[in-house]
């Protein structure tokens, strides 16, 4: 019996034609005709996709039954935005041609999920029509011509090559014909506008000949009195055009690489923990801020978060550039797109959809990418009077040759132009700044150098003077309780943990230090330990209270001699500490002296080798701190390399002292993290932000460091230094190019040498020149940085 008599027998009455029903474990819609996992509970009968399904349901019916309701899924993004490479101001809600420069536009931000750019897939159609029939199209043409191999009777050679040439140039080159117009009437001269005149002038004079021959004088016409077509010139350029054009989308496709990357880095899905415990796998767009995320050995994080439960070392390489995986415990914060270790994690939402992270790097390199460095400014200038400069050459050469070149003078002088012209294309001149921005701030985004705009890496490339805060971008900007120095008769930890008691009352970032390391070591008063009374603060002092029937003060040597406690003896072990760039604080207990308490900002492990790298490339090193000259100075030997120290600064002196380094001829980068550094970083010629610092420090830089490391520093030197290398390695190709090939297509070495170049050579150098340009730019994706 089937399932729907089965339903007919138990309800009495014949079942309506069944709807596709929902699977209650995993969601997925199922035909309950199609599926033969059903089952019946309180009455119901419930359908599913897999028998794994309908077990899992068995075992816990009210677990999939009575879970808590779905959060709404956010707003479908918008659709795509299309933008032109070479004029990123262009926008446009479909692809199609840029109405400036004719170039295929590309997506603003490409997709994970976006198929073939439509353009390339109409190219490549375009393209094959074309190759198909420009194969016997030259058989035709130059196999008469060159073997004296007649295919068809001459009488039909030229009516047999305008059927074979019609459709490539009426259908395949159409887009470059409608491209040309739109550059006349808008006189915005582009690559489309010369191709579209070649090719134009070719196919009409080669189709007047065949069709009414008669208007031609007898100086015209060649063996057997026909007058000589070039319809393989129009054809044959067309099918190379449009080769070159779907190379070239294949290749500017590539330039996407870096964020579709960073897009596949995020899951698809995650398994969020009910109010009941229970976990189920939901769509990423469905995760909600304050969330419980469970994040399982091998996966990755999809979104960003704190743990709050296990343990686990997480792969942040993909946000930071460094290979080390980074330990997570309770309260840290990870960040969507980077993969968990061997633990489990419990993580609550605290970011989501657009305001992840590894969103805000996608925009950030989507946006970088479309910049335009100042260098760019050079071939914006010479595209301007390059076409009409193009078309005035090749009327030039279409006179002399006319006038002055071997029979047949027209024949030469008309395939010579159009040589000029399809040489000339500025496709390369055009490609040859964006496509190394767009590879370059890609490279920088998988090496932890987020990148805000072209100018800011041609900055960075010219710096000669790096400007460093101290605090948070060469320290850690966490002080930490270093060491305990306990007098006689007293213990350490004893001594901390009575320290610890009162300084729990104070707001000093000081005494966070102490209770930390009291915390770690389970010494802390909310850990079990007595807790203090009567505090009181000493302004310029110290502070003091009662912990457990024991007067403790904590602070200098002033307050130590008011409670009766003498810190003679351990006063030159305080001096060396400070030496050192500590903060020493001293401790009496019950008016006794019981030692010092040790604090300081640990130099991150990475700034000696950083400023030796940076060095290195030539940077002079000045650090900049709001801290006191002798902790500054002990922070600048610990570290070595460092050419300037300047101390006890406001942030105001910081944004004065770029200044000034500027006025004095300097090209200035200033590194920095906090808010106090944003006047700097707004006043160097490049501000580089470190990514652990402020949002207002972040906004105020051109360029960000993920993972808030020097070492990064020295990859966005580098990042820069072969971006800008390889722009100009691109813009001298590009002239030299044009600068040897347009004389040679005029025929200037047909006098010495007796060469001549084709149209047809001519349309294949031009593909070549714009591939060359890509092919360079796409290097900088192996650049070791």
């Amino acid at each position: 019996m089937d399932h729907r008599h089965r339903l007919e027998q138990e309800q009495g009455a014949p079942a309506p034609d069944m709807a596709p029903a929902t699977d209650p474990v995993c969601g997925m819609r199922v035909d309950p005709d199609g599926t033969p996992h059903h089952a019946e509970h309180h009455g119901r009968t419930w359908h599913f996709c897999s028998a794994g399904c309908r077990a899992k349901f068995l075992a816990d019916p009210d677990r999939y039954l009575h879970r808590p309701p779905e959060a709404p899924s956010p707003p479908a993004a918008p659709g795509t935005v299309w933008t032109c490479p070479m004029h990123p101001e262009i926008r446009r809600e479909e692809p199609g041609p840029c109405p400036i420069c004719g170039m295929a536009l590309e997506p603003v931000l490409p997709r994970a999920e976006d198929g073939p750019n439509p353009e390339l897939v109409d190219f490549t159609r375009r393209f094959r029509v074309s190759a198909v029939l420009a194969v016997p199209l030259l058989l035709v043409s130059m196999g008469a011509e060159m073997l004296g191999l007649h295919l068809v009777p001459p009488a039909w050679s030229a009516w047999v090559q305008l059927a074979l040439t019609a459709p490539i140039v009426l259908w395949a080159g159409l887009p470059f014909f409608a491209r040309g117009w739109a550059s006349v009437k808008r006189r915005r001269y582009t690559m489309f506008t010369l191709i579209s005149l070649g090719v134009g002038a070719a196919f009409l004079y080669s189709l007047v000949a065949t069709v009414a021959p008669g208007l031609f004088p007898a100086t015209f016409r060649g063996h057997g009195g026909m007058v000589p077509v070039y319809y393989e010139a129009a054809g044959v350029v067309v099918a190379l055009v449009l080769l070159g054009q779907v190379l070239e989308l294949r290749a500017r496709a590539a330039t996407g690489r870096a964020i579709r990357a960073l897009l596949d880095l995020a899951p698809k899905t995650a398994r969020r923990v009910g109010a009941d415990g229970g976990e189920r796998e939901v769509p990423v767009a469905a995760i909600a801020v304050g969330d419980r995320l469970r994040i399982r050995p091998g996966e990755a994080v999809p979104v960003d978060g704190v743990v709050l439960e296990g343990r686990s070392a997480v792969d942040e390489a993909m946000l930071t550039g460094e290979p080390a995986p980074v330990a997570k415990a309770p309260g840290a914060a990870v960040t969507g797109g980077t993969i968990n270790g061997t633990g489990s994690l419990l993580v609550e939402a605290r970011a989501v959809g657009a305001d992840t992270m590894l969103a805000r790097i996608v925009a950030m390199v989507a946006e970088a990418q479309r910049s335009r460095a100042p260098i760019q400014a050079v071939a914006d200038r010479i595209s301007g009077w390059f076409v009409p400069l193009v078309v005035l050459v090749a009327l030039a050469t279409f006179i002399v040759w006319n006038l002055a070149g071997p029979e047949p003078r027209f024949g030469h002088a008309l395939l010579n132009a159009i040589a000029v012209l399809i040489i000339a294309c500025p496709c390369a001149l055009g490609l040859a700044t964006p496509m190394s921005i767009m590879v370059g701030t890609g490279r920088g985004a998988r090496a932890g150098v987020l990148v805000k705009n072209a100018e800011a890496l041609q900055a960075l490339d010219r710096v000669d003077t790096l400007v460093i805060d101290k605090t948070g971008t060469l320290t850690e900007g966490k002080p930490r309780l270093i060491a305990v120095e306990p007098a006689e008769g007293f213990a350490a930890d004893a001594v901390l943990a009575l320290a610890a008691a009162v300084e729990a009352l104070s707001e000093h970032p000081l005494a966070l230090a102490i209770v930390g390391a009291a915390r770690e070591r389970g010494l802390a008063p909310e850990q079990g330990n007595a807790q203090a009374s009567g505090f009181r603060s000493s302004t310029g002092l110290g502070i003091d209270g009662v912990v457990d029937g024991r007067a403790v003060a904590v602070g200098n040597a002033a307050l130590m001699r008011r409670f009766g406690a003498d810190p003679s003896a351990f006063e030159e072990l305080a001096e060396r500490h400070r030496a050192d760039g500590a903060g020493v604080m001293m401790v009496a207990i019950d008016g006794r002296f019981a030692g010092l308490l040790v604090v300081a900002d640990p130099v991150k492990a990475s700034a000696g080798p950083a400023i030796a790298a940076l060095r290195a490339e030539g940077l002079r090193i000045v650090m900049l701190t709001g801290d006191s000259r002798g902790t500054a100075e002990a922070v600048a030997r610990m570290i070595g390399g460092i050419d300037e120290v300047r101390a006890d600064l406001r942030p105001q002196d910081k944004a004065r002292i770029v200044a000034e380094l500027k006025a004095q001829g300097a090209r200035v980068a200033m590194a920095g993290d906090g808010i106090n550094d944003a006047p700097a970083l707004a006043a160097a010629d490049v501000g580089v932000a470190m990514g652990t610092g402020t949002d207002v420090a972040i906004e105020s830089a051109g360029l960000t460091l993920t993972r808030g490391d020097l070492a990064a520093m020295v990859r966005a030197r580098r990042l820069a230094r072969a971006t800008m290398a390889n722009i100009r390695q691109n813009l001298f190709f590009s002239f030299l190019f044009n600068g040897i090939g347009v004389p040679v297509a005029a025929g200037v070495l047909y006098p010495v040498a007796g060469i001549l170049l084709s149209p047809m050579i001519a349309g294949a150098a031009m593909a070549a020149s714009s591939l060359t340009v890509v092919g360079n730019a796409l290097r900088l994706n192996r650049v070791r940085l």
